[in-house]
Order: structure tokens, then sequence, then C-alpha cells
């Protein structure tokens, strides 16, 4: 393996969005994006690997596939697992651990299978293994085909690394900004959350305004890996850095309760977008139009899976819909939610729903309207 190798690289996404990353990875650029249950496959060499951790707003995490072999029992598990070549991407200085499934194979035991590749590792590489290190490599054995990958993220990529308060069932970075695209935002257009909690869709939709990158102020495994080269990564960085100047705020939000509201202030600060924002404390139905041009409001309400009573949401949506259809003419909304009685609820010409993902446990969908008339 070389520098300049090229990797098959999988960019995980939630179930469901899976298209919709690999439109955002075709945008930015990367080569033959392909979606397939679970996310996306790309190629690139290690470059690529860095740009597509630091630079994706959908993905949650970024798998490079380092190589495969057959494996019939773990005998032979253990003898190509010491030939392989580990110090093309490890340090011996850096801990790991290895988490290792096995489908429709004759090796069956998962964690007789991790051991055996951990063995290997310590013993060829001279690396710790360590139950609680930050590196994982994961072992995947399927029809007897064992291939090997290593995470080069760490930290779930939706951990911008600024985020400090949130309050209850917080949408994630990576959901919100897959959604956001979804929607059809295209970095231009005034967006508006009525209930817009720590602020999520807001702040993402500004930084894909002026071109910050989800990654910049985080750290990602790769930095640990033997392939890793600082000033090649630093460039990268500095080439992309973006000043926000003050100007009319384009996102705005509100929520009916205050610590939102303080949240939502403070994690807009923290990321640097604050300048483009504007967060006010109100109630659904006092809701009002924004200074700007038509947009989209976007809103993942309550939907009684975790939050709020089913009976009093059905009168929340009902009140969010009409003061949409009253005070929103020329804007488009996009309403997640997991009951498709609560959207209807809103009497919004809703397009068909997309696909069911993945938040937290409940599966919730997207609905939209084309501008409201």
């Amino acid at each position: 393996m070389t520098d300049t190798d090229t990797y098959e690289i999988f960019l995980v996404a939630p179930p469901g969005l899976e298209p919709v990353l690999a439109d955002e990875a075709r945008a930015a650029g990367f080569a033959t994006p392909t979606a397939s249950p679970g996310g996306v496959t790309i190629h690139g060499d290690w470059a690529e690997v860095w740009r597509a951790n630091l630079t994706l707003r959908g993905a949650t995490r970024v798998l490079v596939r380092l190589g495969s072999f057959r494996a019939f029992h773990l005998a032979q598990l253990d003898k190509r697992a010491r030939k392989f070549p580990w110090g093309d991407v490890l340090r011996a200085d850096i801990p790991v651990r290895v988490e290792a499934v096995c489908k429709r194979s004759k090796i069956y035991h998962h964690k007789a299978a991790a051991q055996r590749v951990e063995t290997a590792i310590r013993e060829t590489l001279g690396a710790t293994i360590s139950k609680d290190a930050a590196l994982v490599l994961k072992v995947r054995i399927d029809d007897n085909l064992v291939t090997i990958s290593l995470d080069t993220s760490g930290d779930s990529l939706h951990k911008r690394g600024y985020k400090t308060a949130t309050g209850k069932a917080p949408m994630r970075e990576t959901l919100a900004a897959l959604f956001l695209n979804a929607a059809g935002y295209d970095g231009q257009e005034p967006v508006l959350d009525p209930m817009c909690g720590s602020g999520t869709f807001l702040i993402e939709a500004a930084e894909m305004s002026v071109g910050l990158l989800p990654g910049r102020a985080r750290h990602f495994a790769f930095e640990h890996l033997a392939s890793f080269d600082a000033e090649a990564f630093a460039k990268m960085k500095t080439a992309t850095r973006v000043q926000v100047a003050e100007a009319p705020p384009r996102f705005f939000g509100s929520d009916r309760n205050a610590g939102a509201i303080a949240n939502s202030q403070q994690n807009a600060e923290a990321a640097g977008v604050a300048p483009l924002t504007h967060f006010t404390e109100a109630a659904i139905s006092d809701l009002e139009r924004p200074d700007a041009p038509p947009g989209l409001v976007i809103v993942n309400p309550p939907y009684g899976g975790r939050i709020g009573n089913k009976k009093l949401l059905f009168a929340l949506y009902g009140t969010l819909g009409k003061v949409l259809m009253e005070r929103f003419a020329g804007w488009r909304v996009a309403i997640i939610t997991s009951d498709g009685g609560l959207a209807k609820a809103t009497g919004l010409p809703f397009l068909p729903p997309g696909p069911p993902v993945d938040h937290g446990g409940t599966k919730v969908k997207l609905y939209q309207t084309s501008q409201l008339p």
C-alpha cells in the first residue's frame, strides 16, 4: 500500500437517505458515488478520505476498505491476518481495537475472530490492543470472505465539535443536513424553523450557505494513522477557510421555550454563524413571517414517541398548518414526523412523503410541500 493507492471508501448513512448522501458526494466531486443499503461507496486515496470526513455533512462515518482474503477456519484467519500489511496503515504506538461480524461463514464466532486479528496485530506490529481505543478496525466475515475496514472518523461525524447546548430529542446534525438537502435547500434561500430546539437545522443551513466545513472544529481517527500527512491536511483545511461577514439574517428560529432560544444562540455563536441567524421566543400561534424573500420552513415537531401527548399534538399540528397557510404564501414547508395522521392534521398540501428514516429509534418521514399558495 502506498499514499497514492486508491481505496474503496464507504460513507455510512442513515438507512433511507443513502441517495441523498450520494447526491452530496457527487456534488462535492467524489468519484463514482454508489448508494447501497446503509451508505454510499466512493473511491479515492487517503487525501479523499480526509476530505470526506472534513466536508461531507450527511455521512455518519467514513470507513476505508483496506483489503480482503478468504478464511474458512480460525487457524487460516490467524495465518492470513499475520501476513496483512498492518504497518502500511497502523502505527505501533497507537492503541487499536477490533470489532468483528460473521455471516454465513464457517467462522461463526465473532469474538474469536476479533481475538485472532487483534493477536496478529499485537504480535506482528507491536501495537497495543485496548477495548477503549479510539481507532477501530472492522472485520466482516461474509460467505467466508474476510473484509478488513478501518473507521477513519472516530467519534460519529454528527459531533461537529462546537455544539454545547442541546434540549430534548435533538436532531443529529448529519440527519438535519440530509433532510435539508432532501427538501431541496440550495444554500441561497432563507430558512425558518418555528420549533428550533437547539438550532440544528438553522446552523447547518447557515454553514452550508457560506461554505463552512462541518469537520473544521474537530479531530478524526485518521490523524493517528501511519498514512497521515499533517502538513497536507492542514493545507486542505486552510484552503477552505471562510470568514462570515455581517449580513441581514437569513436563518430564523423561534421556540416557545426560552431555554431553547438561549441554546440556539449559544450554538450559533460557537459555530461562527450568529450574524446570519435570528432567534425569537414565540409560540406557533404568534409566528410571524420574517422580512425576507420566500424560502424554506423546516421543522421537526414533537410526535408523541418521546415528547408530548398525542391528542394535544393534533391541535399543535393543526395550528402550525393554519399559521403557515395564512402567513407564508410562496414558502415551501418540510416537516419531519413519525405519524402520517399528525402530518395530515396540518391541512398542508403535502407531496408523497419520503422513505422511512431512523431518528433515535423512531421511524420518521419527510413530508414536504411545493410553494404555498
